[in-house]
Parts: structure tokens; C-alpha cells; sequence
């Protein structure tokens, strides 16, 4: 059963959600993840076997299917 461990909510939707990650200083972005996206606050939940497809995507594949440009900010 869903609970969100941020606010507590026991509803969820499943979701396919991109993220951002950093691998060796580098942004890499994995598009149409699985998640289930708490109701009420957003938060995305990843099951393990997810965790670890998108692991082996980003450490072990080689070319990715496309570049894109990323504009960049400082929060200080």
C-alpha cells in the first residue's frame, strides 16, 4: 500500500515522470520513468526494480537517444 513518506497520503497516481541526474558532474536526463506520484504533495516514488533499470541506464548505455540544450541557474 502507498503511504508518502513527505505528507502522509495514502493516494497516489501512477505517472511516467522525467528526472535529472548527476553522473560524473554530468547532467543526464531519463524521460518516461514509472512512478507513483503522491496525490497530495507531488512527491514521485520509484519502486526498486525501477531504481535499478534507470541505475543500469545511466552507468551502462552508451549512446543516448537524443542531446538536448539545458539552460542552468545559481541559487546563490
Amino acid at each position: 500500500m502507498f503511504k508518502c513518506h513527505i505528507c502522509g497520503s495514502t493516494e497516489a497516481r501512477e505517472e511516467f515522470v522525467s528526472e535529472v541526474f548527476q553522473i560524473d558532474g554530468k547532467p543526464v536526463l531519463v524521460e518516461n520513468i514509472p512512478a507513483q506520484v503522491c496525490a497530495r504533495c507531488g512527491e514521485e516514488i520509484f519502486n526498486r526494480e525501477t531504481v535499478e533499470k534507470v541505475r543500469l541506464i545511466v552507468h551502462e548505455q552508451k549512446n543516448p537517444i537524443k542531446s538536448v540544450q539545458m539552460d542552468v541557474f545559481a541559487f546563490a
